[in-house]
C-alpha cells in the first residue's frame, strides 16, 4: 500500500524543486545573455539596456565576424588539432591504465607512484618550451598535441574505471580460450569501457578547443593558429580600440570611432558564443556516459 505524503514532505519537495530551478537559472543565464546579447544592437549592449530580451535584433556582429577570414582559419585549426589530440590522448591513456588495473603485474605500485609524481612535478614552462624548440616543433602543429597528449588525471580515472567495471573472472574466460593480451584489451576492455572513454574524450576536447597560451609559445605563423588564439587576438584589439583618444578628431570621424567601438561589444558575445558552440553541440551526443563514467572512475580503489 502506497503511504500517504505528508504536508511536510510535499513542503520539502517543493523548496526543493524552486532552489534547484533558481540555481538552474542562475547557471544558465550567462549563456542565455550571451546569445542574447550576440544578436542584440551593440549600442544597447554598451549602454546595459539588454538585460533579458533582444533589444532591436541585428545580426551585424555576425556578418563581421564571419567576414574576418583568421576565424574560419581559427576553427579549422582548431577542429583538426583537437581531433587528432583527442585520439592521440585515448591511445596513450586507455592501454596504461589498462596495463596498470592488472594486478599481477610487476611493480604496479612503482609505476602507478611514478605517474602521481609526475602529476604533481614538473619540469615547468622554460624546460618544454627548450625541449619542444630542440625537437623542431616550433610553428608546427604537433607543438599543441604531442606535449599534452597524455594526463595522469584521466589515466587513473580510467584505471580505476576498468578495475571496477571488469570482473578478473572475466580475464581468466578469456586466457582459457586462448586469447591473447592484445585481443583481451581490444575485445573486451575497449567495448565495456566505453563510458569511461567519452569522458576522457570529452575531457581532452574541451581543453584542447579552449587552449590558448601554448599557441601563443610555440606558433608564430597566422596559418596555425588555433580558433581561441584568433578570438583572443580580435577582443585585443577591440579592448585597444575603446581606449583610443578622440580629443581632436572631427565629429564624423568621432562618429566612426564610437561606432565601431559599439560594434566591438556587440562582436565580444558573438565571438563567446561561436566559441562556445562546437562544445555545447558535442556535449549531448556523450552526456549519457558522463556521470556514469566519472562516477565509476571516482571509485576509490
Amino acid at each position: 500500500m502506497k503511504r500517504k505524503r505528508t504536508l511536510f514532505n510535499r513542503t520539502f519537495d517543493i523548496m526543493v524543486a524552486v532552489i534547484l530551478i533558481i540555481f538552474t537559472l542562475i547557471v544558465l543565464y550567462p549563456l542565455y545573455f550571451t546569445v542574447i546579447a550576440s544578436v542584440s544592437e551593440p549600442y544597447a549592449v554598451a549602454k546595459g539596456q539588454v538585460v533579458l530580451w533582444i533589444k532591436n535584433l541585428t545580426l551585424e556582429p555576425y556578418k563581421n565576424v564571419f567576414a574576418n577570414k583568421e576565424i574560419w582559419v581559427g576553427y579549422r585549426n582548431s577542429i583538426v588539432n583537437t581531433c587528432i589530440l583527442v585520439v592521440y590522448s585515448l591511445a596513450l591513456t586507455i592501454p596504461a591504465a589498462f596495463v596498470l588495473s592488472r594486478k599481477n603485474l610487476k611493480g604496479r605500485r612503482i609505476l602507478t607512484n611514478f605517474f602521481i609524481i609526475i602529476m604533481y612535478f614538473n619540469g615547468g614552462m622554460i624546460p618544454l618550451y627548450l625541449l619542444v624548440k630542440q625537437l623542431n616543433l616550433l610553428d608546427t602543429r604537433w607543438a599543441l598535441i604531442l606535449p599534452v597528449g597524455f594526463a595522469t588525471y584521466n589515466m587513473i580515472i580510467a584505471k580505476t574505471t576498468i578495475q571496477n567495471t571488469i570482473p578478473e573472472e572475466l580475464y581468466e574466460a578469456a586466457r582459457i580460450d586462448g586469447c591473447s593480451v592484445f585481443r583481451v584489451f581490444f575485445n573486451i576492455v575497449i567495448p565495456l569501457s566505453k563510458p569511461i572513454i567519452a569522458v576522457i574524450a570529452l575531457y581532452v576536447a574541451v581543453a584542447s578547443w579552449s587552449s590558448w597560451f601554448d599557441a601563443m609559445l610555440y606558433i608564430s605563423d597566422k596559418d596555425l593558429y588555433p580558433l581561441q588564439y584568433v578570438l583572443r587576438g580580435i577582443l585585443i584589439q577591440n579592448q585597444e580600440l575603446k581606449i583610443v583618444n578622440i580629443g581632436g578628431m572631427d565629429g564624423q570621424l568621432v562618429e566612426s570611432m564610437m561606432r565601431r567601438q559599439y560594434m566591438a561589444e556587440g562582436m565580444k558575445y558573438s565571438l563567446i558564443f561561436i566559441s562556445s558552440l562546437p562544445m555545447l553541440i558535442a556535449y549531448p551526443f556523450v552526456q549519457k556516459y558522463f556521470v556514469k563514467g566519472t562516477m565509476i572512475g571516482a571509485v576509490k580503489e
